[in-house]
């Protein structure tokens, strides 16, 4: 197997265009680079709001996606752990469009990789590094929490005696949020969503599930109870939750007094945390696995997720759930519009080799 020369890619020709299907080629693989046919690649929040809010992107023609999974191509010179044939999921690098994932062939640093178990769906697999690495940012970050990662000493006892509290748990996001809350070992951690996601998501790890239609500060604060708020975690990030957030602290005092965002800090809650005392602080993170301040956590996340002995295959992280829209690159637009609208417990998923 190799990369061929010319291969099809879903492409933005200018800024604010929808997806036209166009020829790509890759540059010459370095020495530490893999190159990669994407079997499946996975549709995040950040890829329809950086067509339409026109971010991150300074030339076009370009190519987006950044959350994939799919085989290795090629390998180059000084890459030893990987082989041709291997089944890969990886984190892409946005606004290098050489390491975007809509398009059938693309290339990554072989650290940035994990290998997709044997019993987990490339579609599955497609859309775990995005969120993953959103959630490990904020836990365990000093950006975030920055508490011990489950894999560093002590790291699977660091919420022992303590609650965290997810907003958002049937999203992507905050699926992997409890993940790895239970396997930081929190004594309670509790979450909010629609009813009919509760019993998923206590499989997941949650002890609580509060309704999202009804739940409020004082039914948080009845859920921790005694147990020591280590932090909020809100894995949507709108105006609403990061305010629900600010409002349970107000009732909840937490080790941490803060409520910790994966979208832009909203102005309004952040003027309503300033209004109280202790203050209540909203912190956002930016998980880019691919970014020199944080391959201390996405290097080794990627080797203890992936694997026939990482936490995947032991039974200890579950992919998201996916749905796959047709059409591979023809089908991307639809994609991004079922996104848009709204997904629950789900992902949304592509295959680019798809007809």
């Amino acid at each position: 197997m190799a990369v061929p020369t010319i291969f099809k890619a879903a492409v933005l020709p200018e800024a604010g265009a929808k997806h036209s299907i166009g020829d790509r080629e890759l540059s010459p693989l370095q020495p530490d680079e893999v190159g990669i046919k994407i079997t499946a690649t996975a549709i995040n929040p950040v890829d329809w709001k950086i067509r339409d809010y026109r971010i991150f992107l300074t030339q076009y023609p370009a190519v987006l996606g950044s959350d994939a999974a799919g085989e290795v191509a090629a390998v180059g010179s000084a890459v030893t752990d990987f082989a041709v044939g291997d089944r890969v999921f990886f984190q892409g690098i946005i606004g290098k469009y050489d390491y975007s994932t809509f398009q059938q062939y693309c290339k990554m640093p072989a650290r940035l990789l994990a290998k997709t178990p044997r019993d987990v769906s490339d579609e599955q697999a497609a859309g775990i590094s995005l969120a993953t690495l959103a959630v490990i940012t904020g836990f365990y970050d000093k950006t975030g929490h920055g508490m011990p990662a489950p894999w560093d000493k002590g790291g699977d006892r660091a919420g022992t005696g303590k609650a965290v509290i997810v907003l958002g748990g049937s999203s992507s996001v905050g699926q992997y949020a409890l993940q790895f809350a239970r396997l930081s070992g929190f004594t309670k951690i509790i979450t909010n969503a629609s009813t009919a996601q509760h019993e998923y998501l206590r499989t997941l790890g949650a002890h609580v599930v509060l309704d999202r239609s009804k739940a409020g500060p004082e039914d948080f604060k009845a859920a921790v109870s005694d147990t020591p708020l280590a932090f909020i975690f809100d894995a949507i990030s709108s105006q609403e939750t990061q305010t629900l957030g600010v409002q349970i602290l107000r009732a909840v005092q937490a080790e941490g007094n803060y409520v910790v965002v994966v979208q832009p800090v909203d102005s309004q809650a952040a003027a309503e945390g300033e209004k109280s005392e202790p203050q209540v602080q909203i912190k956002q993170i930016l998980g880019l696995g691919s970014s020199p301040a944080l391959t201390y956590l996405s290097e080794p996340l990627f080797k203890h997720l992936g694997g026939e002995d990482g936490y995947i295959a032991k039974g200890l992280f579950a992919p998201n759930r996916p749905i796959v829209i047709p059409g591979g690159l023809n089908g991307l637009e639809a994609a991004l519009a079922r996104n848009k609208e709204g997904v629950s417990a789900q992902k949304v998923v592509i295959r680019p080799f798809d007809k």
